[in-house]
């Protein structure tokens, strides 16, 4: 297994990859006032499924400065997994009719990418549809105004949307993973690239359909990533690229659209992850493969991640009628036993993307367009998997979800017409607070994070900062 910090020529005919390497160089020798044209290498577009980049990337700084501000998002559902701020900012419990107060807001490139919070700065993978490139872009959480982009030319085509992951970063590192299963490494602070790989063309990654949203992960200094081609999952050195371990993938399980969760259990500290063919528990310590069931699978698209209930519990759910399952971590004869505790039907609660939240002892989150007369309602379970409220029928977030955390004991949940509602975080009954249309766009099913009172939302075109904090 090689990682790359060139990938050029692979699939490309050498009077292609030749013109590439002389563009490459004219940028490397070409001053600021170049335009970005001419300093992105050509890539030909090939089968959907075997995408080149051309790495490495364009670096372009901005003119803003990271923000002087408190909070943190540092990736995929925050930085304990969860979707729930631990921040102490009091938050707003009611607004106007027009909703929160908009800080600012940016123009974005279609899809549903996530951005992540650190350090006065949000990172947010953009795809650039003008110079068809996945664009890392580092924007100043004061203001939305761009500090630096780091960006690789790779020729996508829509469906339905093309971004869809959510960085993961540290003071050190960023790791992005694009639509078409690109890794990509680069400083948090300065955008300087450091390695990447190309998981389709070095693992046999098949990309999912509508492309990727696995969510990178970064655990003690290593990328933690779900090929599931050649091997289940790597490790990677964020500081140099090298590949500190492999998982086997002896079934072959292929990629889906979740993403791998820790665990620690009866000591072990391990990575979760639902593949196309089942769910595998992975030793963070040397990558072993140290449980799997196959006894939970979602067909045509697996987006939810796994969520981790106390006590060796696991909480599983899909859409497209899969429903949803609970199944526990066990020991026998000193191997770990998965065993399932109940399953649901689809009526009775399932998610198709949006992952669920596990909070006071309850499961919230939102049904979908299969679940009868639920349909598209918010849900608290208990962990027995009953109903303990629902939303209502008068209260509907969309067919396929909107995003939603906690944060300050309350609910911030979207529609997908972009219609934020917030309510308490109670498992007592459904308290709406507030209601309010923020987004004019379409299909606003990006994860929602808040910083230091910031809440970012986007809908397919935009993504807004909105002013969140109590008085």
């Amino acid at each position: 297994m090689k990682i790359v910090s060139v990938i050029i020529g692979i699939l490309i005919p050498a009077s292609v990859a030749a013109a590439g390497a002389v563009l490459l160089n004219l940028w490397l020798r070409g001053g600021p006032g170049m335009d970005l044209d001419q300093r992105l290498p050509v890539v030909v577009q090939h089968d959907p499924v075997k995408y080149v980049p051309v790495f490495p990337p364009v670096f372009v700084a901005g003119t803003a400065k990271p923000a002087n501000l408190p909070g943190a998002w540092p990736r995929f559902r925050g930085s304990n997994f969860d979707a729930i701020s631990t921040e102490t900012v009091p938050l707003v419990r009611a607004w106007e009719k027009t909703g929160p107060p908009a800080l600012w807001s940016v123009k974005m490139g279609e899809g549903y990418a996530g951005p992540a919070i650190l350090g006065g700065k949000v990172y947010v993978l953009d795809y650039d549809e003008d110079k068809q490139a996945d664009t890392l872009r580092c924007l100043s959480l004061a203001d939305g105004k761009e500090i630096w982009r780091l960006g690789y030319r790779v020729g996508l085509a829509s469906q339905h949307g093309i971004s869809r992951s959510v960085p993961a970063v540290t003071e050190k590192f960023v790791v992005t993973i694009g639509p078409a299963c690109h890794v990509m490494c680069a400083d948090a602070q300065t955008g300087k690239f450091l390695w990447g790989i190309d998981l389709v063309h070095e693992y046999g990654t098949k990309v999912p359909l509508w492309y990727t949203s696995q969510c990178p992960l970064i655990d003690d200094g290593k990328a933690i990533i779900a090929p599931a081609g050649a091997s289940m999952m790597i490790a990677v050195d964020c500081a140099t690229g090298e590949v500190l371990w492999k998982t086997p993938n002896p079934h072959s399980w292929k990629m889906t659209h979740s993403s791998i969760v820790p665990m620690l259990w009866g000591g072990k500290r391990m990575y979760v992850y639902c593949a196309s063919g089942g769910v595998v528990g992975v030793s963070a310590d040397d990558g072993k493969i140290l449980w799997e069931y196959p006894g939970w699978r979602v067909p045509t698209s697996n987006a939810p991640a796994p969520v981790i209930i106390p006590d060796g519990r696991i909480f599983l759910t899909g859409g497209y009628r899969a429903g949803s399952m609970m199944i526990r971590l066990t020991e026998r004869d000193g191997k770990i036993v998965p065993k399932k505790l109940f399953d649901l039907k689809q009526k009775v609660f399932g998610s198709e993307m949006q992952t669920p939240i596990f909070y006071r002892d309850h499961i919230f989150g939102v049904t979908t367009k299969d679940a009868g007369e639920l349909k598209e309602q918010m849900v608290c379970l208990d962990l027995q998997g009953r109903q303990v409220w629902t939303s209502g029928q008068d209260n509907r977030f969309g067919p396929f979800g909107g995003p939603y955390i906690i944060a300050d004991k309350m609910i911030f949940v979207m529609d997908d017409h972009g219609v934020l509602t917030l309510l308490e975080a109670t498992p007592t009954a459904y308290r709406q607070l507030a209601r309010a249309k923020v987004l004019t766009g379409v299909d606003s099913w990006a994860p929602m994070v808040i910083a230091g009172g910031r809440l970012i939302v986007r809908d397919s075109k935009t993504m807004k900062c909105l002013d969140v904090r109590g008085k």
